[in-house]
């Protein structure tokens, strides 16, 4: 297979491409919480990991945490498991907010090409972006390398949970 150029589109399956169009437009009725219009309710946040793996990473405001990869496959429910993912989920939502007045409000949600990671946040006024290179995090405003840091406490809190899940059996 040849390799990608970084400056080519990450290959990607229909159900990726659904599943990541479901979390973004996701409406915050699917909630039973009260949350203000300006409030942060999810966070979809697409993160190159090689040349050919491209992982979205979604986060809501009631805990749940999941994973979509470009081919398709998925790591969904371990929130109903583990009371840790809840917990640091919750905390990158609420924190989330503060990040909305450095974003821009988008209504097409493109991928990304490069190794930068694509932050959407989501209201009731709609989904906001901002482009955040982890390879200059230390150049970034407070409010995204606050975000940025919750958003990786995440990803090590689901893969801890998916290797209990394989110690154990269960998970998908």
């Amino acid at each position: 297979m040849a390799r990608r150029s970084p400056l080519d589109r990450y290959p990607v399956s229909q159900e990726y491409l659904m599943a990541r169009a479901q979390a973004l437009t996701c409406p915050p009725d699917m909630f039973n919480m009260p949350i203000k219009t300006d409030e942060v309710y999810g966070v979809v946040i697409d993160m190159p990991m090689t040349q050919e793996l491209l992982v979205s990473m979604v986060c809501f405001i009631n805990g749940a945490a999941n994973l979509y990869f470009n081919s398709g496959s998925e790591y969904s429910g371990a929130s109903t498991r583990y009371r840790n993912l809840v917990q640091v989920t919750r905390a990158l939502v609420a924190n989330a907010t503060a990040l909305t007045k450095q974003c821009d409000r988008v209504k097409a949600f493109d991928l990304p090409m490069e190794r930068s990671h694509f932050v959407h946040l989501i209201t009731k006024r709609g989904v906001y972006k901002t482009v955040l290179d982890p390879m200059k995090i230390g150049e970034a405003t407070a409010e995204m390398r606050g975000v940025y840091s919750l958003y990786m406490r995440v990803m090590e809190e689901l893969r801890s949970c998916q290797l209990k899940d394989q110690a154990f059996g269960s998970g998908k």
